[in-house]
């Protein structure tokens, strides 16, 4: 198994070489100006990247849903709860206006508040993350 992995690999590394000289040699200027070169170079360098993008959410989740079952399961709904609780909490104390985009767009006002709530959740863990590191740090320092 870990042999056809490693071909794998190493023919997507070789392909994604290949398409990336291609554009290399294209030149920015060229592929700026023709539609019909954008399409015969990037393209197939999209399409690579896509199915590596596809085949790396896919191990994702098996690995995931696999660790999930075969661990501590209420650690891990533990560790879920809290998080959809921070989600809420943002949620919450979030609020939303309709904004003007930059190309003209607007951002509805719900959009404008889930924005928000990934801010706000964001700097909740970021805080969450920091204590424990330091609590962590105080407890070797205690404990020697």
């Amino acid at each position: 198994m870990n042999k056809a992995i490693n071909i794998v690999k190493i023919v997507f590394g070789v392909l994604g070489a290949i398409l990336f000289v291609r554009i290399l040699n294209s030149g920015d200027d060229a592929i700026e100006a023709d539609a019909a070169l954008q399409t015969s170079v990037l393209a197939p360098f999209m399409y690579v990247s896509y199915i590596i993008l596809g085949i790396t959410v896919l191990a994702v989740l098996i690995f995931s849903i696999k660790a999930l079952f075969t661990g501590n399961v209420k650690k891990t709904l533990i560790s879920l709860g809290s998080f959809v609780l921070i989600i809420a909490i943002s949620y919450g104390v979030s609020s939303g206006t309709e904004t003007a985009l930059r190309d003209g767009d607007m951002l509805s006002a719900s959009g404008s508040r889930w924005v928000s709530t990934g801010l706000t959740a964001f700097y909740i863990l970021a805080v969450l993350a920091v204590l424990a590191m330091l609590v962590s740090s105080v407890r070797k320092i205690v404990t020697k």
